[in-house]
């Protein structure tokens, strides 16, 4: 049972929803490009929280500032790494650790860009990040990344491109490819949902 929570960040509220967690650990999922329409109400971000809701931990989906009935407007990917933090803040204060952290699409950018200016937390998964839409070559530098999923048709995350991002990189993260599968991830849910159930934190 999903809770509506409110979320206060750095000059702003910020609208979220919270699943209570069984067992300790919780996890913070972010949504894709608020001007593209981008909301945790995505399928993606829908699919991420029930992926890890079966496995027993607190879930925190919320919106970016200006999305929904969250307060303030777009803030470029800057701002919206303030909001990560807090909404991290918030689920601290609801569940014990671990906690990690889940990017879709901007949202994994958003999420790269927090996890590199320091937020503290045990881990990342990152999910289609647009490396062919928005400049993403600290990838490879994010601390914590340990999973990355992309279909293999995605045009803003292409398979090759993402390869070769990490070839040089002294840690990498395991790379899960879901076949026949683009950006958004249309009747790939289900096997997106087996990999974010399966993975080891």
């Amino acid at each position: 049972m999903e809770e509506q929570v409110s979320i206060s960040g750095a000059g702003v509220t910020l609208e979220g929803l919270l699943v209570a967690g069984a067992a300790p650990g919780g996890v913070v999922i972010t949504h894709p490009h608020p001007l593209f329409g981008g909301s945790m109400a995505n399928n993606v971000v829908w699919t991420a929280a029930s992926a890890f809701a079966a496995r027993g931990l607190s879930v925190l989906r919320f919106n970016f500032r200006g999305v929904g009935c969250s307060s303030g407007a777009y803030g470029g990917g800057e701002e919206e790494a303030k909001d990560v933090a807090a909404a991290l803040e918030f689920l601290k204060s609801r569940t014990a650790g671990p906690y990690y952290l889940v990017g879709y699409s901007f949202g994994a950018f958003v999420a790269g860009r927090a996890l590199l200016a320091g937020l503290d937390l045990d881990g990342a998964i990152f999910i289609a990040p647009p490396i062919a839409f928005m400049e993403m070559g600290f990838l490879p530098q994010v601390p914590g990344l340990k999973l990355i999923a992309v279909g293999d048709q995605d045009e803003l995350c292409p398979l090759k491109s993402l390869e070769a991002l990490f070839a040089e990189a002294r840690t990498k993260p395991v790379i899960k490819v879901i076949e026949h599968t683009d950006h958004f991830f249309g009747g790939a849910e289900d096997k997106l949902l087996q990999i974010l159930r399966e993975f080891s934190l």
